[in-house]
């Protein structure tokens, strides 16, 4: 009976947190190990379902480097990177965008309608949905006063999202999943940061939540001790200072820019939780770190 009765004290736990999202949008970007293991994959699904289930709109985009990177040797082409960007030729686009699109965003719906969901696949053509332009790294050059402009190929940058159709699927209890293609003003295709895709979706729908599942606890503060929440001031501290450093600095970016362009409250969790999401958004400890506006 005992357990019986813990369960429901978990119920009852969430119940403020499903009136409070109640029919709000939230914006989880999808990666890492997360995407990769049976079981965890299994979890993500079922997390999204009741969400979505219990009236909250949960929109999904999704990344899928590691797997670019397997279909790339395969074929036998090298990948070559420039500030964590993939180098992206033509023939390389395809093979990005048929990874993205035709294999891990169709796995994703699939999973989430095989366990009772109803999920739409999207790329950023679709509705005009992510219009992109090229992006160019600037770095500098031997006498450190110019800069040398890298030519990234097909690698985009968002110019603007066009949130209409996300808009009619949430309407009509479909599941938006979206993968990080772009499109640009002359028809061309763009591969997209997913990070940089699911912070300005986000912005665009002015989430309430933007969750970021990731392959750590959260952010960690000087005695590597993980940091429940914290406000935007105090993370570009710790940027400044090298608390926050390497990878993380562009998943904090995205949050902080979505912070400035009205989503409520911004999220780094590890994906390698089971259940992660749920713990998150319906308990009242959570599994990572929350990114707030400054107090």
């Amino acid at each position: 009976m005992e357990k019986l009765i813990d369960k429901a004290e978990v119920l009852i736990e969430a119940l403020p947190y499903i009136k409070k999202f109640y029919n709000k949008t939230i914006v989880v970007k999808y990666g890492g190990h997360a995407m990769i293991d049976d079981s965890l994959k299994k979890n993500f699904a079922l997390d999204i379902i009741l969400m979505k289930y219990v009236g909250f709109n949960p929109v999904v985009v999704h990344g899928g480097g590691p797997q670019i990177g397997q279909t790339l040797k395969k074929m036998g082409k090298s990948s070559k990177f420039v500030n964590g960007m993939r180098v992206t030729d033509v023939e390389t686009m395809d093979i990005v965008e048929m990874v993205l699109v035709g294999k891990i965003n169709k796995e994703i719906v699939g999973l989430i309608n095989y366990y009772g969901g109803q999920a739409v696949g999207l790329s950023g053509k679709d509705g005009k949905l992510i219009k992109a332009r090229k992006m160019d790294i600037k770095k500098p050059d031997d006498n450190e006063a110019a800069f040398e402009i890298t030519d990234l190929g097909m690698v985009g940058e968002v110019e603007s999202i066009n949130p209409a159709i996300i808009e009619v699927l949430d309407r009509n209890k479909f599941i938006p999943v979206i993968a990080p293609i772009g499109i640009g003003s002359k028809g061309e295709t763009y591969n997209i940061n997913a990070d940089l895709v699911v912070g300005k979706i986000a912005s665009a729908l002015r989430a309430e939540k933007l969750i970021m599942l990731t392959d750590v606890d959260g952010l960690l503060d000087e005695k590597k001790e993980l940091i429940s929440t914290i406000d935007a001031k105090k993370v570009r501290e710790y940027i400044k200072t090298g608390v926050i450093s390497e990878g993380m600095i562009p998943k904090v970016n995205c949050c902080l820019e979505a912070l400035n362009e009205g989503v409520v409250k911004t999220h780094i969790i590890d994906g390698r939780v089971r259940h992660a999401l749920l713990l998150e958004v319906f308990t009242d400890v959570g599994v990572g770190t929350e990114i707030v506006m400054s107090y």
